[in-house]
């Protein structure tokens, strides 16, 4: 059996097509943007270079699935939850796949430690 969630991607040039696979699990995870989107935009990351604790206003929403590469290192790619579910459809993150915060919870309940994700490459439509 198969189930589809919408999803929200990353925008031009953060996307990340591969194969990972999910090493950590969070209910309500902490969140500290990278370094990278410091860089690329400071006046809306900075503030939080200490890092943001768990709950409904955390980037990261209600779940997350850490994906790491296949030598076991940390990609700093999420599959997780959104407060802004009216991006779900569009590529607007620094390259997470964002989805709901109902449906993260079921996937999140779904996903076991050490299951494979594949993130295909997007599609683009004429």
């Amino acid at each position: 059996m198969a189930i589809r969630y919408g999803v929200g991607v990353g925008r031009k040039g953060l996307y990340e097509p591969g194969e990972f696979t999910v090493a950590r699990k969070a209910k309500w995870p902490w969140w500290r943007p990278t370094n990278a989107m410091i860089r690329r935009e400071p006046r809306k990351y900075a503030k939080y270079k200490d890092g943001l604790k768990g709950g409904p206003n955390n980037p990261l929403g209600a779940r997350a699935l850490y994906l790491y590469d296949a030598e076991g290192r940390d990609t700093y790619l999420r599959i997780h939850g959104t407060n802004a579910p009216e991006t779900i459809g569009s590529a607007v993150s620094n390259g997470c796949a964002r989805l709901t915060n109902e449906h993260v919870k079921d996937l999140y309940e779904r996903v076991e430690i050490g299951a494979r994700v594949f993130l295909y490459p997007k599609v683009t439509t004429a």
